[in-house]
């Protein structure tokens, strides 16, 4: 989409140059290969496969109000998937499994529920590992959390799950010993290391759950088809998968009780353990609910659905009803702590609506994300992106478009470097890099483009993006720069077009949370500073 140049230089700041909205992209690597970049390891260091596993671990934080119950409309079939925060502790693995069985008791059938590790219990086996290079082997924080457990739900030594978490942690302290002996943690070592999390914590809510009454079986997510590559620590699940877990689910599992599977690992066809990557447990949830068929895939996390921002920066961000699966997926792109876009794929392609919502507050019927073609909203959310460096690179010879285009990404792909945003002319091309970019790296595509092109880096940037339909952008973008203009906010860069429901903005980051707070106020809040549209003078977007 090509805008008018005359009126776009009007709007945003001199500096700006033009060819920056002549013609615009959205780029945005595969998330595949970003995580691959994050996972190299420098040459030597021993720690670097546990520090590429931090990278990809994201805690969700704060708490929501609690509620009653909702009746369902009509019986459903579900997958229900919680996450670690939602299981931290024996008291909240209580009230997880009573909150299943309050939802059967509406109407819901959980074909499956997924369980992701106890709290923080994956960062404790990660150090775990680092103490265990370094020489030493302690697993009495784990045993401690998972003992707890057992013994406030009164499995003792005479219970299978007691004996069974025990094993696991055992076989766990006995593995980090063979680190401390070879010194060497190697990615596939690594994702049988970070397997016991979840192998333990769903031993312990089929527990529970048989305890109050709702039948149930805890099983390791190989035991209901989760077949991987063996690329550890960033597996894909196998084509074949989808089959499997159908066929497992239809065959060999009662469907009067509940599978208590394991997130976010999986097996290779060797039978060694496999992790999923960023988004694994939410992955395996689309995955089951996917292959089954199921009415919905319910993603429990700890706010109230999407939000229409981020919370800490507006206070009077609102929950989102739905959203396209192709919103979801830009938000989760640009910040928002929605599911991975890997961890749709499986429901976008059978069309199963995913709908997240709260633990702590079930009542709330949170956000279906759903094949959606239109909504009634101007904009649907507003999120951002932090930290972020903007690279202006001009031509400096007469290289043509193709010359100079396919110059500069050979240098990005030379130095493994990914982008968020991307707008382009024929001599001239902006570009987003976030933080997770090392400096080492930059400097080196400086270097590299220097005697072809004259290049400004530009760092405490931060990326804007409004979740809309585009082809309402004339009505969006006319009241974004109104409220700009009247803030003094400069605009220094402009995305808009691969992506048919995003539009993205990039301005200093001092200006970042008065630039959502203004826009929030106007789109969602009905308190707009702004004039009507009909008393607002043209003159002021020239001045």
């Amino acid at each position: 989409m090509k805008f008018p140049i005359l009126s776009l230089m009007l709007l945003l700041p001199q500096q700006v140059h033009p060819f920056a909205f002549t013609t615009q992209s959205s780029v945005r690597h595969d998330t595949r290969a970003f995580m691959s970049e994050e996972s190299e390891a420098p040459e030597g260091d021993k720690h670097a496969p546990v520090d590429s596993y931090r990278e990809g671990i994201s805690a969700i934080k704060g708490k929501g109000s609690t509620g009653g119950p909702v009746q369902a409309s009509k019986p459903k079939s579900v997958v229900m998937k919680f996450g670690g925060s939602s299981l931290a502790t024996a008291e909240r693995i209580d009230h997880v499994a009573n909150l299943i069985k309050e939802q059967i008791e509406l109407g819901f059938k959980p074909r499956a529920v997924v369980c992701s590790a106890m709290g923080k219990t994956t960062n404790t086996l990660l150090s775990a590992g680092d103490f265990a290079l370094e020489g030493r082997v302690d697993v009495d924080a784990l045993r401690t959390l998972h003992m707890a457990a057992c013994n406030e739900f009164g499995l003792d030594e005479t219970t299978s799950v007691r004996r069974e978490v025990t094993e696991l942690l055992d076989e766990c302290e006995s593995m980090l010993n063979g680190v401390r002996l070879l010194q060497e943690l190697s990615p596939k070592s690594l994702d049988q290391l970070v397997s016991y999390g979840e192998r333990c914590s769903v031993r312990i809510m089929a527990a529970r759950l048989n305890q109050i009454g709702v039948p149930a079986q805890a099983f390791d997510s190989w035991e209901v088809g989760v077949y991987t590559d063996s690329n550890f620590g960033d597996a894909k699940l196998l084509d074949s998968a989808e089959n499997e877990i159908g066929t497992v689910f239809k065959n060999r599992i009662d469907p009067s009780i509940v599978a208590v599977v394991t997130g976010f690992i999986g097996h290779d066809e060797n039978g060694k353990i496999t992790t999923l990557g960023r988004g694994g447990s939410d992955l395996t949830a689309t995955a089951i609910g996917a292959a089954c068929e199921l009415d919905e895939i319910q993603v429990w996390k700890d706010v109230d659905g999407i939000l229409s921002t981020d919370p800490r920066l507006v206070p009077a961000a609102v929950s989102i009803p739905d959203v396209s699966y192709d919103e979801a997926s830009e938000l989760a792109y640009f910040g928002a702590q929605v599911l991975h876009p890997i961890a749709m794929q499986p429901a976008m392609a059978k069309g199963v609506p995913v709908r997240v919502k709260n633990s702590y507050n079930p009542s709330h019927e949170g956000t279906v994300i759903r094949n959606r073609q239109h909504a009634e909203r101007l904009v649907t959310a507003i999120t951002c992106k932090r930290g972020v460096t903007l690279l202006d690179i001009r031509s400096t010879r007469m290289l043509g478009a193709y010359g100079f285009l396919a110059t500069v990404f050979n240098t990005f792909e030379k130095n493994r470097i990914s982008v968020d945003v991307l707008a382009s002319s024929e001599i001239s091309i902006s570009v987003t890099l976030d933080k997770k970019q090392s400096s080492s790296a930059v400097e080196s595509v400086l270097g590299d483009l220097a005697p072809v092109s004259d290049v400004t880096l530009k760092k405490d940037r931060a990326i804007l993006t409004l979740i809309t339909d585009v082809e309402r952008s004339s009505e969006v973008l006319s009241t974004v720069f109104r409220c700009f203009s009247a803030q003094n906010i400069k605009v220094e860069m402009m995305s808009q077009g691969a992506s048919k429901v995003n539009i993205s903005f990039i301005l200093k980051d001092d200006q970042l949370e008065k630039a959502i707070t203004t826009l929030h106020a106007c789109f969602f809040e009905d308190n707009c500073l702004l004039d009507p549209i009909d008393n607002f003078e043209e003159d002021t977007l020239v001045a």
